[in-house]
């Protein structure tokens, strides 16, 4: 892959004005200008704060507990970023027969390329915010998208811009889960490991790409990431990942717990990832 800065290594340009927004809607949630749906108190987000900050994988482990508990805030909403194939920045992937998928390894339709790399299911749990997170959502539908073990996006970047693979659409079943077959996502210059979906009202809904219920993003714990990276063909992830951490990123940066994943697995095996999604 060329050394060439692509516009999904400039994250900040393209994801700063979704950045702001959020500083800018706790800035007002701290001095009662807003409220967030949810009724977790100060201390208890202090104590999963201090302990992701010095354990993002204990942050994962936090993060799952909270789900059952009486806790219970929307997803933070996060950029699309530029290469989402929504509609919203040129080719429109929801659109083609074949995007509604649970295997998104391979590319569809008139496209024959796979995606090479430590398998990775990805399972994500929709469920109703307002209920305090008990109420799942059946029947809405999540589109997830990630880039390759090179750092591509398919449809975008230079040499993939015919395929289509890693990206997929599934309907939420009545635990309000969908469940994606994939690879773990390389780590490129300048952002943390991670995974963009969008969820929907329907499936009606996002196969017309209409009526986006919330756009995020879901993040990989570091210990995960250090051992798939060691393995072959994750060269340069390596590298890219002894330059960042979860507080630095510019999307995860003000606060992550809601969206790292927990993950567990092997390389020889393959990886599990799961995050429950409230919106």
């Amino acid at each position: 892959m060329s050394d060439e800065l692509h516009d999904h290594d400039r994250g900040l340009s393209f994801d700063l004005p979704t950045l702001q927004r959020r500083k800018m809607i706790r800035l007002l949630a701290g001095v009662g200008l807003v409220p967030l749906v949810g009724c977790s108190s100060d201390d208890s987000d202090s104590s999963a704060s201090s302990a992701s900050s010095s354990d993002p994988s204990a942050s994962s482990s936090s993060s799952a507990a909270s789900s059952g508990s009486a806790e219970c805030e929307t997803i933070p909403g996060e950029t699309a970023g530029p290469y989402p194939g929504d509609g919203s920045n040129g080719v429109n992937v929801l659109k083609e027969s074949g995007v509604v998928r649970k295997d998104i390894t391979s590319s569809f339709g008139t496209a024959s390329g796979k995606a090479e790399g430590v398998p990775l299911t990805v399972t994500l749990t929709v469920v109703d915010a307002a209920s305090g997170c008990g109420t799942p959502k059946e029947g809405a539908a999540v589109y997830l998208w990630h880039c390759d073990r090179d750092g591509n996006y398919s449809l975008y970047s230079e040499g993939v811009t015919e395929e289509n693979y890693l990206r997929g659409v599934q309907e939420t079943d009545a635990k309000g889960q969908v469940t994606f077959t994939s690879i773990f996502p390389a780590c490129y210059t300048g952002r943390w490991p991670h995974i963009h979906f969008e969820v929907y009202g329907s499936l009606e809904d996002a196969t017309n790409a209409t009526s986006i219920t919330a756009t995020s993003q879901l993040a990989l714990p570091k210990d995960v990431c250090d051992t798939v990276y060691a393995s072959d063909g994750y060269d340069r992830s390596v590298q890219n990942m002894g330059q960042l951490s979860l507080e630095t990123d510019n999307i995860f940066s003000d606060g992550y717990d809601q969206q790292l994943a927990t993950t567990k697995g092997s390389v020889e095996k393959g990886y599990t990832a799961t995050l429950t999604v409230p919106v």
